[in-house]
């Protein structure tokens, strides 16, 4: 969330970012400065009639005191009492409204971002590695998948609907010999602290990281008592919020965590995209890195956390291209994102495999993530980075995709068997 004061002081700034995101500054501001004016004539007026009324107080206590009739005072006092009751009303109205409309701003991107209201406008920023050539036509791993009877999406579908997989036998293994390798290597050689988090968590941390109120429609809602539960639709939610409503030593930053978990995403608005194979799923696993840094060198920390997910596709051998997103393009609570996107010889694309964005203060205001720096009294409020490291289920895709062979068999990547127990993939029965 965007600060108050900052809103009201860069107003010209905030409604040329909401363009650059491709957004109707009126449509999302409304009548912030009408409100904003409203509220504080209301304080102010308030506090006026707090000092009248503080002052006739103090008169009321001398009459009696003498033994005067001080009973038109007190009949002031009781009007004050009642004309700054709804001061404070109206300031409180106010300041619900401009909350509202503060919770619905997204961030502001930063300077680096380029410009663009759509993801033709991404900028790659580099690539790794070369595609893998075929003396074959390369197929799709939902084929490949169902031939070597490793994916059986149909069985997903009489268990639980559309866009739910089962793995079978090597084909699960694969899935968690992929998550053990990559949480292996962030917390072996890359230092982050590995967290095993809940899977459902309170409103307030959805609110916190920024998918609450706004994009409710895209989450699993679990009625629990008198409170809503979610499902967690990545490890980023509760891992940020391991530290809410907390002021963190600053000599310890920055904090790197991971974290494995399953992610749940109702996928709202995804209808007939991506139907075939396992890209796009209710469930599906991550292995999530996130950093709490002090300000000055988030972004020297976000070039650091894009690195460690890349180095889990070159330790794989599988090529890949990193995209900057432009400004309309990005997630409402980031100020830069890149994307890191895995070649697919099987569909001839490259596809998004992890997301790696800085929210700098954003989603610490909204969930009172706050540091003290050295020699100051006072604390600020630390920024957040988080990126997929990686979308598991996605680099199964990968793997599948990229080291098939013309039997139809797939050959384990070197650095994945000691994890797998085997070097290839063979055909199995389901």
């Amino acid at each position: 969330m965007l600060d108050l004061n900052f809103v009201r002081d860069n107003l010209a700034l905030v409604e040329e970012k909401l363009r650059q995101r491709g957004m109707n500054p009126a449509e999302v501001l409304k009548d912030f400065q009408s409100i904003d004016s409203e509220r504080r004539l209301a304080i102010t007026q308030t506090e006026t009639l707090q000092a009248r009324r503080n002052k006739a107080s103090e008169e009321i206590a001398r009459l009696k005191k003498n033994k005067e009739d001080a009973s038109a005072l007190i009949k002031e006092t009781q009007d004050l009492r009642g004309q700054i009751q709804e001061g404070e009303k109206k300031a409180a109205d106010a300041d619900a409204r401009l909350r509202e409309i503060l919770t619905a701003l997204p961030n502001l991107p930063h300077t680096s971002v380029p410009v663009g209201t759509s993801e033709q406008s991404n900028v790659e920023a580099r690539r790794w590695g070369t595609a893998p050539q075929f003396d074959f036509t390369p197929k799709p791993h939902w084929e490949l998948g169902e031939q070597l009877g490793i994916l059986d999406l149909e069985r997903a579908a009489k268990l639980s609907g559309a866009r739910f997989a089962v793995y079978w036998a090597l084909g699960a293994r694969l899935e968690r010999a992929l998550a053990n390798f990559m949480l292996d290597l962030h917390t072996r050689e890359h230092g982050y602290t590995e967290v095993l988090p809940p899977y459902m968590v309170n409103s307030e941390s959805m609110y916190g990281t920024g998918q609450l109120p706004k994009f409710a429609q895209d989450l699993f809602r679990v009625p629990h008592g008198e409170k809503d539960l979610w499902l967690i639709p990545t490890a980023e939610v509760p891992v940020t919020n391991l530290y809410r409503d907390e002021t963190l030593d600053a000599a310890k930053l920055p904090i790197c965590l991971t974290a494995y978990t399953p992610c749940f995403r109702s996928e709202a608005g995804s209808y007939g995209k991506d139907v075939r194979g396992i890209i796009r799923q209710h469930q599906f696993q991550k292995v999530e890195l996130v950093k709490f840094s002090r300000p000055e060198s988030s972004y020297d920390e976000l070039e650091k956390l894009t690195h460690n997910a890349e180095t889990v596709l070159q330790k794989l051998g599988l090529h890949y291209r990193v995209v900057t997103l432009c400004t309309g393009d990005m997630g409402f609570s980031a100020a830069k994102t890149y994307d890191i996107e895995v070649w697919l010889p099987g569909q001839n694309l490259f596809r998004e495999i992890s997301s790696c964005s800085n929210f700098e203060n954003f989603q610490a205001r909204r969930a009172n993530i706050r540091y003290r720096p050295e020699g100051k009294s006072k604390t600020e409020l630390v920024h957040t980075l988080n990126g997929s490291g990686l979308a598991v289920g996605r680099t199964w895709v990968a793997i599948v995709e990229n080291y098939q062979q013309a039997d139809g068999s797939v050959r384990v990547p070197d650095a994945l068997q000691p994890y797998m127990g085997t070097d290839c993939i063979k055909a199995r029965s389901m």
